[in-house]
């Protein structure tokens, strides 16, 4: 339900990359014997699509992990209530279970979970996992590092018991996305594999959940945290089981990850046995395609690699809206920006245009820097939300005198600032540029400071002053709630996805406002609101929108694009070699 970190970078100068939340550190395929058109092509009972940066962890819901390297892969590996489905609307998944309001005051949602719904090592899924789910998603369990508590910390703890296929979520006050309250796909985990951690019991696991025994479940929420992370290789089989019509089998570092169909899914049969996720970087996808080294791609968009796509037989090309956008965050932890006067000089000279201009018109003609960071353009309400926002316009142009003299008056001329992204990533590497010739005539000294780690260590710990990155989401409001409300403390397992730690109490107060207005009508003067706050504190600058691109083999059937976090990957499951 929160947004994710796209893993990689996306658009390019030529192919630069955008990310989701991410940055685009992939492995470089000449480490590969098997790259540039040498390896054998795929037999019928294999798809292969390019993803560029390698899995990470199996659990994508923590602040460190939760990104879409992770979440992407893992769509139909673990499932739950809902998912976000065709044009990234939510859908229900009746093969997990099944879910109904059953009273608007309080609001209470019962679900149910599928009298077959197996965990593929044959542990029954029940009650103790969504004892889990409901420890860390509502964050009144403390210890475990959850990118999200949204809606979920204003449930009561669910009355279930050991074997228990049946709970209600009872919220104290009402909540916009209720659809979406409960565990959706890439959510729901083991409970009997953390409950092991502790040596105990799923009755007893249940209990200290209810509990809200943190003590007792210390080395599960350690697990939790950090156990699935994937170091070059899987954890154990025993640990990492589905719940899906896929399983992971098998990742080869810097290469590739392999899923197979999981022989105790209950539902239907995955249509295609074997998947694999190739790690390619985003601007040699489209060769990989082309060398049918991999079926599907999802490349940046720029205008030589949608030519080239285009210019291939025998391949589909889609071209379509996406709900991620690039934005600049500050860090308020531990950089000069604390101070507002810097912030504000650091937007008048961030060439917001220069950079729409040169990166993102070549591939989409109408694309302006953005507005507002919570709607996207191509979303009804935005107009409204733009218009309530008031103050969208002010840094829309460049203003290097005035940031000099915001400069000057600070006593900060010559302040060195160091900006941050994943790598490798052409697009983002060009836009660190254009920044850097603008700010340093303003008197900034700009440093690039890509790396391959950043999202996976720099920034996590607030190790840079500003960082570049992206977002991919969804419609959901609630979505993008935990980037804006303010952490308890600003650490790796604490402040969700607030990674600069942004604080202000009034939008708290507008976010908890917002959860609870179920009308969609009224939604938008708040949500306005907490726009013109975002630009009155410099909360962040928002870039510009991603176009999405993605082209397939034309002997695959049932490939659709979704615009929200979930990826094309969405319903893996049905993809099929005619």
């Amino acid at each position: 339900m929160f947004h994710r970190r796209r893993s990689a970078g996306f658009l390019a100068l030529l192919a630069c990359g955008s990310l989701l939340l991410g940055a685009c550190a992939s492995a470089d395929p000449t480490d590969d014997p098997t790259a540039s058109g040498s390896e054998p092509s795929q037999p019928a009972e294999t798809i292969t699509y390019a993803y560029e940066q390698e899995f990470h962890s199996y659990n994508n819901n923590t602040t460190a992990e939760n990104a879409t390297r992770n979440a992407a892969p893992l769509q139909r590996v673990l499932t739950g209530f809902w998912f976000y489905g065709d044009k990234g609307a939510i859908v229900p998944d009746k093969d997990f279970g099944t879910y109904e309001k059953i009273s608007d005051d309080p609001l209470s949602v019962r679900y149910t979970i599928n009298a077959k719904a197996v965990w593929s090592d044959g542990t029954p899924i029940d009650c103790d996992d969504v004892m889990l789910w409901w420890a860390f998603r509502s964050g009144k369990v403390k210890g475990f590092a959850s990118a999200d508590t949204n809606g979920v910390q204003d449930t009561e703890i669910p009355d279930c018991e050991k074997g228990g296929k049946e709970f209600t979520l009872v919220y104290d006050k009402p909540f916009a996305d209720w659809v979406a309250g409960g565990p959706g796909a890439t959510e729901m985990l083991p409970a009997h594999v953390v409950a092991e951690q502790d040596g105990l019991s799923e009755e007893d696991f249940i209990a200290a959940v209810k509990n809200t025994d943190s003590k007792k479940l210390a080395e599960g929420i350690k697990f939790f945290n950090d156990g699935w992370v994937s170091e070059g290789r899987l954890p154990e089989a025993r640990l990492i089981p589905s719940s899906g019509p896929y399983k992971l089998s098998k990742l080869d570092a810097g290469q590739r990850l392999t899923l197979i169909a999981n022989d105790r899914w209950w539902g239907t049969p995955a249509a295609t046995p074997t998947i694999v996720e190739r790690f390619i970087t985003l601007d040699e996808q489209a060769q990989a395609l082309q060398n049918r080294e991999v079926q599907i791609v999802e490349p940046q968009p720029g205008p030589e690699v949608l030519k080239q796509l285009q210019s291939l037989r025998g391949v589909k090309v889609s071209a379509s809206d996406k709900y991620t956008y690039e934005h600049l965050d500050f860090n308020f932890h531990s950089s000069p920006f604390r101070d507002r006067r810097l912030r504000e000089a650091f937007a008048r000279c961030v060439p917001r245009q220069l950079i729409v201009d040169h990166l993102i018109k070549p591939v989409a003609p109408a694309a302006r820097p953005l507005q507002v960071r919570t709607v996207a353009p191509f979303q009804a309400n935005s107009a409204a939300v733009v218009a309530a926002s008031g103050s969208a316009d002010v840094y829309m142009r460049q203003d290097i005198a005035g940031a000099r003299e915001l400069l000057r008056k600070a006593g900060q001329t010559g302040l060195e600032v160091n900006i941050g992204y994943q790598t490798p990533n052409p697009r983002r590497t060009a836009a660190v540029q254009l920044i850097i010739d603008s700010c340093n005539k303003a008197g900034f000294k700009v440093v690039d400071k890509g790396s391959e780690d950043f999202l996976g260590t720099v920034m996590p710990t607030n190790g840079y002053d500003v960082a570049l990155f992206a977002w991919s989401g969804s419609a959901l409001v609630s979505g993008w709630a935990s980037s804006f409300t303010s952490p308890q403390k600003c650490d790796a397992h604490s402040k969700g996805n607030n990674n600069g730690c942004y604080s202000s109490r009034r939008v708290d107060l507008l976010i908890k406002e917002l959860n609870s207005t179920v009308d969609l009508a009224a939604q938008d003067p708040i949500i306005g609101e907490i726009e013109k706050r975002l630009w009155d504190d410099l909360a962040t600058i928002p870039l510009f929108q991603h176009p999405g691109l993605s082209a397939w083999d034309e002997t695959l059937q049932n490939v659709v694009p979704n615009p929200a976090q979930s990826t094309i990957t969405w319903n893996m499951d049905k993809w099929r070699l005619s």
